[in-house]
Protein backbone atom coordinates (compact mmCIF):
# COMPACT_ATOMS: atom_id res chain seq x y z
CA UNK A 1 0.00 0.00 0.00
CA UNK A 2 1.38 3.41 -0.98
CA UNK A 3 1.46 6.24 1.54
CA UNK A 4 1.06 9.89 0.63
CA UNK A 5 2.33 12.99 2.41
CA UNK A 6 -0.87 14.91 3.14
CA UNK A 7 0.67 17.48 5.47
CA UNK A 8 0.21 20.25 2.87
CA UNK A 9 -2.95 18.88 1.26
CA UNK A 10 -5.60 21.41 0.21
CA UNK A 11 -8.86 19.91 1.43
CA UNK A 12 -12.24 21.00 0.08
CA UNK A 13 -15.70 20.00 1.18
CA UNK A 14 -18.17 18.47 -1.25
CA UNK A 15 -20.67 21.00 -2.57
CA UNK A 16 -23.37 18.51 -1.54
CA UNK A 17 -22.25 18.53 2.09
CA UNK A 18 -23.71 21.95 2.79
CA UNK A 19 -22.38 24.37 5.35
CA UNK A 20 -24.22 23.12 8.40
CA UNK A 21 -22.03 20.16 9.36
CA UNK A 22 -24.78 17.66 8.55
CA UNK A 23 -24.54 13.92 8.11
CA UNK A 24 -22.91 13.83 4.65
CA UNK A 25 -19.70 15.81 5.06
CA UNK A 26 -17.08 14.57 2.62
CA UNK A 27 -13.79 16.33 1.90
CA UNK A 28 -11.30 15.59 -0.85
CA UNK A 29 -7.75 16.85 -1.26
CA UNK A 30 -6.47 18.28 -4.51
CA UNK A 31 -2.93 18.19 -5.83
CA UNK A 32 -1.93 14.60 -5.03
CA UNK A 33 -0.64 13.13 -8.29
CA UNK A 34 -2.54 10.02 -9.36
CA UNK A 35 -4.67 9.78 -6.22
CA UNK A 36 -7.59 11.42 -4.44
CA UNK A 37 -7.57 11.41 -0.62
CA UNK A 38 -11.07 11.42 0.92
CA UNK A 39 -12.08 12.01 4.53
CA UNK A 40 -15.11 12.64 6.73
CA UNK A 41 -15.01 16.31 7.67
CA UNK A 42 -16.61 15.57 11.05
CA UNK A 43 -13.48 13.58 11.98
CA UNK A 44 -10.99 15.99 10.36
CA UNK A 45 -8.22 16.80 10.59
CA UNK A 46 -7.05 13.77 12.59
CA UNK A 47 -9.52 11.14 11.40
CA UNK A 48 -8.85 8.41 8.85
CA UNK A 49 -8.24 9.12 5.17
CA UNK A 50 -9.15 6.81 2.30
CA UNK A 51 -7.10 7.27 -0.86
CA UNK A 52 -8.38 6.08 -4.23
CA UNK A 53 -6.80 6.23 -7.65
CA UNK A 54 -7.57 9.32 -9.72
CA UNK A 55 -9.14 7.25 -12.50
CA UNK A 56 -11.41 5.45 -10.04
CA UNK A 57 -12.45 8.77 -8.50
CA UNK A 58 -13.22 10.24 -11.94
CA UNK A 59 -15.36 7.20 -12.78
CA UNK A 60 -17.21 7.50 -9.46
CA UNK A 61 -17.90 11.23 -9.89
CA UNK A 62 -18.99 10.65 -13.49
CA UNK A 63 -21.40 7.92 -12.42
CA UNK A 64 -22.86 10.15 -9.70
CA UNK A 65 -23.44 12.96 -12.20
CA UNK A 66 -25.33 10.61 -14.50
Amino acid sequence: MREFDLSNARWRKSSYSGGTGGEACVEVADGIQGAVPIRDSKAAPHGPVVTVGAAAWAAFVGAMRN
